[in-house]
């Protein structure tokens, strides 16, 4: 925790003798860094706009990801107790994060390297930005991507079930190998079909004319008049 001392004016009431009128300097200690990472609770607007979050938060879709989480990670990953704050608790550190993004990848290819045990806030937050990154790269599209506050402060914990359920469509779609768990959990994401054409199927097809553009056969200029000069009407 950073602590700086601001300066503020304010009457000196001591009993030393001065006089109780007189001014003098106070330092008055201000908070930063780590001590505000965990804000405390919300009031008035923000308390109605946090609690319509809270709402959009899914309890049956908590389940399945811990489901899916603990299957991936395999290992002596613990299953945490049921809700939305335990849910928060079990994955804020980073490391079950970062675990998980690389239980996507062949044994050497992980993308994080090293995933330390750490109690420091910046270093949690560091490896939450680092599976973030990873997901992106790993084809999570940007929009489902959540905030590092979303899970750090309890801000979204709906936006971090998104991206974990994105996460885990794309690792399903993707069928590499590396995907444990039901394969019912997730969706597969649509993909398109692609066909490759050789030369010369791509040269007839520019000699020919488009249904679209409509037909040109048994077309002349019978009827039509030059721009510019007078028709005459029998």
């Amino acid at each position: 925790m950073c602590v700086s001392m601001c300066r503020t004016g304010a009457k000196d009431h001591t009993h030393s003798g001065k006089s109780s009128g007189s001014l003098g300097m106070r330092l008055v200690p201000v908070l930063t860094g780590g001590a505000m990472a965990n804000r405390g609770p919300s009031y008035g607007l923000s308390k109605e706009v946090q609690e319509k979050i809270e709402l959009k938060y899914n309890l049956d879709l908590e389940a399945r990801l811990l489901d899916w989480i603990v299957a991936q990670c395999g290992g002596n990953l613990e299953r945490p107790q049921p809700g939305r704050q335990n849910f928060q608790t079990w994955l804020m550190d980073g490391t079950i994060l970062c675990r998980l993004i690389n239980s996507l990848y062949p044994r050497g290819k992980e993308p994080i390297k090293k995933i330390p045990e750490t109690q420091m806030a910046f270093k949690q937050m560091e490896k939450i930005s680092q599976f973030l990154q990873a997901a992106e790269v790993y084809g999570v599209i940007t929009t489902d991507i959540f905030q590092t506050v979303d899970l750090w402060e309890g801000k979204d914990m709906a936006a971090v079930q998104r991206t974990l359920m994105a996460l885990g469509s794309v690792a399903l779609t993707k069928d590499d190998g590396h995907y444990r768990g039901d394969r019912d959990w997730f969706h597969r994401k649509a993909q398109g079909y692609r066909r490759e054409f050789s030369e010369d199927q791509l040269r007839q097809g520019q000699s020919l004319i488009g249904l679209q553009m409509g037909s040109n056969r048994g077309a002349s200029q019978s009827g039509m008049t030059g721009y510019g000069s007078h028709r005459q009407i029998m």
